[in-house]
């Protein structure tokens, strides 16, 4: 497995990849809208996107949006999406984006990586506390 910082000549694979994450979450199907988000946050600089290649196929992608936090006065990255292929879960494919996921956000500067996901997402929530991370359900500021 490969992991690799995407560019605009992957936009059709993490589109169609995160069709299926949208899908996850109960969203239609869109090909079109799922792919041109993709590609205008690669195009804007507003996101930054690692996927996971088997060979030459596109398996999973992580993505990154950059954010500050001013009561703290840090960057921070969020991690907002995060899909791997049925295909190849259970691999370790998962753990490999995310830990190129932090180890980006760390070489950026950043104090934080905050993630978000939904509370049903259970199979995302093992994978995060296995990597250490921590689960916040309150005001982070109390």
């Amino acid at each position: 497995m490969h992991i690799i910082q995407a560019s605009s000549e992957h936009v059709a694979d993490i589109g169609r990849l995160f069709d299926l994450y949208r899908q996850f979450y109960q969203c239609e199907p869109d090909l079109e809208l799922a792919t041109s988000y993709i590609a205008e946050r690669l195009k804007k600089g507003e996101s930054t996107i690692f996927i996971a290649q088997d060979n030459t196929t596109t398996v999973g992608f992580v993505q990154l949006y950059p954010s500050f936090c001013s009561v703290q006065a840090v960057k921070r990255f969020v991690l907002y999406d995060l899909y791997v292929d049925a295909s190849v879960r259970n691999s370790g494919t998962g753990a490999l984006l995310m830990n190129r996921a932090a180890a980006y956000a760390k070489q950026a500067g950043a104090a934080r990586l905050d993630l978000q996901t939904a509370t049903s997402n259970k199979i995302g929530q093992h994978l995060y506390e296995k990597l250490g991370y921590q689960k916040v359900n309150q005001d982070l500021y109390d």
